[in-house]
């Protein structure tokens, strides 16, 4: 059964060729933005590798940048077509063409929708990117004297004024681990030495944050250090008053700055996609309502378009059926091959 068919006189193929010509090259900028929007993202991720602890969220911005380029080529094509399909002498050049520039098109296009769901979907796989990136991140920030760390304190330290926060779920991260380097401390001073003996693996660890965990707006002077300790500062309350630093986690931070990126980026990349798919149906009608022109004397005659010559189900399975017997020929041929190299030893 054919899909979608539609009357088209001479005139409404010429407008649908003109409008088509225009959408392509709509379509193409639109493909340069996609790229455009993958480049962005990609740089904001690699501005803050050393706090991430993989690459798997890189595949979002590595396919809008694939599917970007692709469409830039996709929609060139699709306005030489409308060009030709003008002339009704020339248009039967691409004849041959059509059919696997409709399934690579469709391909990219299926791609674009689905970095567009990813996008949505990377919340947990970047959660987890930026939690165990964090952790270490808070843990090297003493490091500045090693090899492969020097810019690790400046880089937290960055991180925490720009996105106004502090540590990894919140300030306390940082009374988990030694973040003043040893080159710093005196061994001399009695409170070192007790508060390294006190702890089980020798670490010098205090109730205070990093200068950049400070809360400029503020109206009281910074408390760093004995953060819970009441009785250390005058008229404080670790309980009550809200203290002069940045109070949430640089991980919450991180996570809403990104998926903001990415789910503004998947709004912009969900309507190049409805244009590309429009591109791709209008053409289809075009190629169809032109097959019955060509090879005629009268090119203004009525003819009919559509968008699928058989129903949804016998195209998908025409179009897998090739594929299928591919595959199993491959597998014949190797199954075969392994046969014929087990039994040559018994010949012998």
């Amino acid at each position: 059964m054919v899909v979608m068919k539609m009357k088209f006189p001479f005139q409404k193929r010429v407008k649908l060729a003109q409008g088509l010509w225009l959408l392509s090259w709509g379509a193409t900028v639109a493909g340069a933005l996609t790229f455009s929007l993958g480049c962005i993202l990609k740089t904001e991720l690699l501005r803050r590798a050393e706090v991430m602890d993989n690459s798997d969220i890189h595949v979002v911005p590595n396919t809008l940048i694939i599917v970007g380029l692709a469409s830039l080529g996709i929609n060139y094509f699709a306005s030489k077509i409308c060009q030709d399909a003008l002339d009704a002498g020339r248009f039967p050049r691409w004849r041959n063409f059509l059919k696997p520039y409709f399934a690579v098109s469709s391909f990219f296009t299926m791609l674009m929708l689905l970095a567009v769901i990813m996008s949505y979907a990377m919340t947990g796989s970047l959660e987890s990117s930026l939690k165990v990136g964090l952790r270490n991140g808070i843990r090297f920030y003493k490091d500045t004297d090693t090899p492969g760390r020097c810019f690790q304190k400046q880089i937290v330290d960055r991180l925490q004024m720009n996105f106004q926060c502090c540590g990894n779920n919140d300030f306390r991260d940082w009374f988990e681990v030694q973040w003043i380097s040893n080159r710093y401390l005196d061994f001399n001073s009695k409170e070192v030495k007790d508060r390294i003996k006190s702890n089980v693996d020798g670490r010098y660890l205090v109730d205070g944050v990093p200068f950049s965990c400070c809360n400029p707006s503020s109206p009281r002077p910074c408390i760093q250090y004995h953060l819970t300790n009441n009785s250390a500062h005058y008229n404080y309350d670790y309980q009550t008053e809200e203290l002069n630093i940045y109070l949430r986690g640089c991980r919450e931070a991180l996570v809403n700055f990104y998926m903001g990126l990415m789910n503004t980026i998947g709004a912009g990349v969900f309507s190049v996609f409805l244009l590309q798919g429009s591109v791709l149906v209008s053409l289809r009608f075009l190629q169809t309502s032109m097959e019955a022109v060509a090879g005629k004397e009268n090119t203004e005659i009525e003819t009919e378009g559509y968008l699928l010559e058989k129903g949804v189900k016998e195209t998908i399975m025409e179009t897998i059926d090739p594929l299928m017997k591919f595959f199993l020929f491959n597998n014949k041929v190797e199954e075969d091959a392994s046969t014929s190299t087990a039994a040559a030893p018994e010949t012998s």
